[in-house]
Parts: C-alpha cells; structure tokens; sequence
C-alpha cells in the first residue's frame, strides 16, 4: 500500500475540510481523530478518495511517506501539547508538525523551540476562511524555519485562496510570527464588525431604517471603496427572514456577541509592546459589554439621558453618505493599527515580517478579505518602511474628502445617545497622531510632582531628564 503524502490530525469542521482540499489537489491523506468513529464516518463518506483512516498514532505515523508533514487541527492550548507530547517521540529528525488552529503564538514559540532542540520541525500556521475557506482555499498565515518551509509551500500555495496576486500564502518569519498576523488579522476583524454593526445601529435608530433597506443600502457600499467579504455578508443577513414570524431574523437574535479570545490576546500583546490599538480595544470593549445584558436592561430603566427616540430632522441621503463616510476611515484607521502592531511585533521578536506579504495573502479567503488590502499591498510595496498607513497619500486623501462626515456622523451619533465606540476611538485615534503636542506635557510634570519621574524640556531635548520640586 503507497504511503500517504500528508497527515491530518483532528476531523472537526476544519479539519475534514482541509484533509478534502488537499485530496482535491492531489495530495493522499492519512487522517486521525480522538473518537475513531468519526474517523471511519469521514471514510465511509468519502469513499473512493485517497484518504485513509488511522487509529493511533504509530499508525499515523507508520502510513505517511518522509520527511513527514502532519497537520493538527484541534482546540488550541493544552489539547495541542497532549498531541505533540505523544507523536514527537515517534517522529524522526527532519519531519514537520503544523498547528494549523488559533494557538497563542507564545505557546507556538515554546513549542517550536522544543521540537527544533529533537530535530523535528514545528509550524504555527495561522488559517482564516472558515469552513468555506478550509473546504475550498483560505488565506494561510505559516511561520517557522525557513528551510523547513520549502516541504511545505507547494501543499500551502496548491490548498490557499488565490487572488490577482497569486496564493494567499506567504513565508511570515520563525516560529510564532504566522500564528501571530493570525491573532492581529482576527483583532482587526474584531473592529470591522463593530464598525459594521455601528453603521447598523446609528441607520436603523437614527433613520428608522430597516433590514430591507439596510441590505439594499450595504449592498451598494459592497460595490465600491467598502467592498469586503463581511459587507457582502451583512448585506445577505439583512435579507434573512425568520421562518416562524415572518420578520427579518436579525432582529430576532439577542445582542450578546461571544469571544474565543483572539481579539483579547490582540488588545493584551498590544499594551505589552505598548502599541496602540483603541478602535480594536472598543470592539473588545463593545463585546464584552453587550454580555451584560440583564444589568443594561435594568439601567436602560433607571438611566434617564438622551435617547435615540424618532427619526433625525436632516436629509436622509447626506446622513447616509455620512455614515458611509465614518464606515470607511474607521476601517482604515483599524488596519492601520493591526499593521503598525505586527511591524512593532516583528521588531521585537525577530520575525522581519513583510507587511505587503500580510496584506497580498489577506486579498483573498479570509475574512476580513477586502478591496481596501489592494491599495494597503501598494502601500508598503511603495514605502516599505511607512511608520503608518494613515500618512500614507491615497489614504491620506481618502481620510480628507470623509472627515467632515466622519464628525458629522460620530457627533450625532453621541448627540443622539447612540454608542459608537469603534468609530469614535477611530477618529480620536487619528485625531492625537496627527497632533503635534498633546497634553501629555502636563502628564508628565504630574509624574515629576509626586514621583520623582523627570521630564525632557523640549526646548532643550538633548540635555535629558530634569527634575523639579514642583511642590516646595
């Protein structure tokens, strides 16, 4: 019996999908699962195709032709290490092991190092796409050894999405970096929703607007600069209609948003290497908020202040346009700080990440896969070193021609009592970088005050830290 050319460890949703996209592209498959009968169910449903069922692990192990490349995709955290606890004494020098789930890519780091001091090569490969995705070409975010690499990408680049600019699949650097544009890729799409959702609720309290019309209306904004995978999306969730009443179900669906922890371990990495991230720290905010739904209720009651009752008394399109307007520079301003917090990553770990890379292989799979990675692409294709996309031309001018609607939207928004979290850290975000001498001045000489923490007197930088008595 030939041996197989791949190894698939783990048959849930992801798993099995991806095991049938590389069958699809030509690559035999030895596949294991925890509860066996799933492994024979997945047998029996795909029949004829070059996929071959294990019960162990030495099975596994013994089926897969060298050097071995096994996939893990199981939960993240203590499952991975049992795995690997007990396939790496099985393995021999020169294989590789790749954790294709949404590991913390410090437990990638750690694990890579281990299994590199045994011989036995590790991947953090981060993959985006979902089951669609898996089934039929995700975006694919691998780091790891670089040499080790190349028995990889041809299995990488034949299963990845592919854009106008090839395989969304590119080298990313050693051991966590894959895992961690990972981890930024899943925060920025923590503050895309948001954004998303606050355009939905300012339309649809502040104009009365309802799912039809909002499906229209964010199908059009589909067709232009806001085109992304998660507008078409929302545009086809707006024409869903509850099966029992009749009503659009979207607004049958309580509003409590669930987290598995990407967007948290996003905002923490961020304070750690004191990066900057408020419009994906609002969305992490806002999620956490809506699951204290009981105590809103109860303050709703209780909390008199301004409300959004009634429609506003403006034109309806300039509003629109408005909204459209803080859509869009709240989005540019969220991948500004998701590609600003790899940059500083990179630096700190080592990783010589390539942000025109990150953004070719996010053009197609995932799920924040949108027109606006194009000219991010260009970007640092251009100006490779650009401290941040918001002083970068285009969007530079893009911010420009939507600022006024921006203000205008985020304003009556807050006039109204409407939250808007996202797009408000937005605009501040890009209000204080683009201030030349923020208040922080006073900050300082309160630190000086009452703990003795100098400051630098910018009139004279180069003398360093003074001291002052500021109290006697």
């Amino acid at each position: 019996m030939a041996l197989s050319q791949m190894g698939m460890i783990g048959l849930g949703v992801m798993g099995r999908n991806l095991a049938l996209n590389l069958e699809d592209h030509d690559y035999s498959v030895a596949v294991w699962n925890l509860e066996p009968e799933a492994t024979d169910a997945f047998i029996k449903e795909n029949k004829g195709k070059r996929i071959t069922g294990t019960r162990t692990f030495e099975e596994l192990v013994a089926s897969i032709e060298k050097p071995r490349r096994i996939m893990i995709m199981i939960k993240a955290g203590a499952p991975v290490d049992s795995v690997i606890g007990k396939i790496a004494p099985l393995l021999d020098k020169g294989d590789i092991l790749f954790d294709g789930g949404n590991s913390h890519f410090d437990d990638t780091r750690r694990r890579e190092a281990a299994l590199r001091e045994k011989g036995i090569r590790f991947f953090g490969v981060g993959i985006s796409g979902g089951e669609e995705g898996a089934r039929n070409g995700p975006s694919i975010m691998p780091g790891g050894d670089k040499e080790g690499y190349e028995h990889l990408r041809p299995v990488l680049e034949a299963i990845a999405a592919r854009s106008d600019s090839g395989p969304c699949v590119a080298y990313l650097g050693p051991d966590g970096a894959g895992h961690f544009v990972k981890m930024v890729h899943n925060g920025i799409e923590y503050g895309d929703m948001q954004l998303i959702a606050e355009a939905y609720d300012i339309l649809s309290r502040g104009l009365d607007m309802k799912a039809d019309e909002l499906a229209t209306l964010f199908a059009e904004w589909n067709e232009g600069p806001l085109a992304s995978f998660l507008m078409e999306l929302t545009a086809k969730i707006f024409t869903v209609r509850d099966p029992e009443t009749g009503d659009p179900l979207v607004d049958k669906i309580l509003d409590k948003a669930g987290q598995k922890g990407t967007g948290r371990w996003t905002v923490q990495t961020a304070l750690e290497l004191g990066v900057t991230i408020p419009t994906i720290s609002a969305a992490l905010d806002a999620r956490i908020l809506s699951s204290l739904k009981d105590e809103r209720v109860a303050a709703a009651a209780k909390m008199i202040g301004t409300t959004a009752r009634g429609s506003l008394n403006l034109k309806k399109s300039d509003f629109i346009d408005a909204v459209r307007d803080a859509l869009y520079a709240s989005k540019i301003a969220a991948y500004a700080q998701g590609m600003k917090l790899i940059r500083e990553a990179s630096k700190h770990y080592g990783w010589d990440v390539n942000l025109r890379e990150v953004a070719r292989i996010w053009k197609a799979g995932c799920i924040i896969r949108a027109s606006l990675l194009d000219p991010i692409m260009y970007a640092f294709e251009k100006t490779p070193d650009i401290p941040s996309l918001l002083v970068h031309p285009p969007f530079r001018e893009a911010i420009a021609r939507a600022e006024e609607g921006w203000r205008f939207a985020v304003r009556t928004a807050l006039h109204r009592g409407i939250p808007v979290p996202a797009m408000a850290a937005s605009l501040m975000y890009f209000d204080s970088y683009r201030t030349a001498d923020l208040p922080q001045n006073l900050t300082q000489a309160q630190r000086d005050a009452f703990g003795a923490h100098t400051y630098i007197r910018k009139d004279r930088p180069d003398d360093g830290p003074v001291h002052t008595d500021w109290l006697d």
